[in-house]
């Protein structure tokens, strides 16, 4: 048996409860993973707050873990080859990470690079899969100035990083708190707010070629549309609402593009954060018994960096 977080129904925090659970046998092309740390994410919080189907209900929480592998199915090999009992993984997309010990299929499962700790592979590969697939959607080429807005936030800094790598310019708006963050990545903080396009065309009076999108405020928008003319270039992760009446691309990890997309650069991403060259900035971690509380600060939308479940 094992232990999970469950949403036993909508609207509140106080739904969540932590329940025993069967963790079946690994069967053919699966691994059992004993979780050292599960990732946290946006969509952990809204999938309790905003609820879902009736029918998803009890509904386990989380999408990405690091910890060991206990267990190999029958010809079973990690996506990054391989594989043992004791082997060091992290995993993504997997339902139901919030938990102690779970069965995933092996094709979302790599070895875990040595120098990275349990609470940040936990937390690679979601976001930075969605900056990856944000880069890819506009198109952006080495020596192109763009803007991101929520450049401090967890996509943010997977994407400064990751723009830098392809020498993109980032201009990345932010509050003043977070400039630090946004200048250690690489990114040029500009404040959000009152002038904002008037802000970045003063930095950049050869215009941007794209802008970003990962806070989803209308601000965020608007400003995009007045500085890109191009709306295929306009590329958001959380504006949702304005895809149909502005034009612009709205990327989700369901889509069909998008999930073929984000499951086939996992590799690369973990190949650069072996390499140092992608970094996951940790918060704070929390034991995996206080994910209430865990989920209440990620929940204001200022939890500072990435936040962990740890075993």
């Amino acid at each position: 048996m094992a232990q999970a977080w469950v949403a036993t129904d909508y609207g509140s925090f106080d739904a969540l409860e932590l329940r025993d659970v069967a963790v079946p046998e690994p069967g053919p092309g699966e691994v059992t993973v004993e979780v050292r740390a599960a990732g946290m994410n946006p969509t952990d919080y809204k999938a309790v707050l905003r609820g879902g189907k009736r029918e998803d209900l009890p509904l386990r929480l989380g999408h990405e873990v690091s910890g060991v592998v206990t267990a190999l199915g029958p010809g079973a090999e990690l996506a990054s080859g391989g594989g043992a009992v004791g082997t060091e993984v992290l995993a993504f997309r997997i339902p139901g990470g919030y938990a102690t010990s779970l069965t995933v299929p092996a094709k979302d499962v790599f070895a875990k690079p040595e120098m990275l700790g349990f609470p940040e592979a936990a937390n690679l590969l979601l976001a930075g899969a969605t900056a990856a697939d944000m880069l890819r959607a506009a198109e952006v080429r080495e020596g192109d100035t763009v803007v991101l807005h929520g450049a401090s936030g967890a996509v943010g800094i997977s994407f400064l990083q990751q723009a830098g790598l392809r020498g993109i310019r980032v201009l990345g708006t932010a509050s003043e708190r977070n400039f630090d963050e946004v200048r250690r990545f690489g990114g040029e903080p500009i404040p959000y707010g009152e002038g904002l396009e008037q802000r970045i065309r003063d930095v950049a009076p050869k215009g941007v070629v794209a802008a970003f999108d990962a806070v989803g405020t209308d601000e965020a928008i608007d400003v995009s549309l007045a500085l890109v003319e191009d709306r295929k270039r306009i590329v958001s992760v959380a504006a949702f609402g304005r895809a149909e009446s502005d034009g612009i691309v709205v990327l989700g990890g369901g889509m069909p593009e998008s999930r073929r997309f984000r499951d086939s650069v996992r590799a690369e991403l973990i190949d650069l954060a072996r390499a140092g060259k992608l970094v996951v900035p940790i918060a704070r971690t929390f034991p995996f018994e206080d994910a209430r509380a865990a989920l209440e600060l990620l929940s204001t939308g200022h939890p500072g960096g990435k936040l962990a479940l740890v075993r």
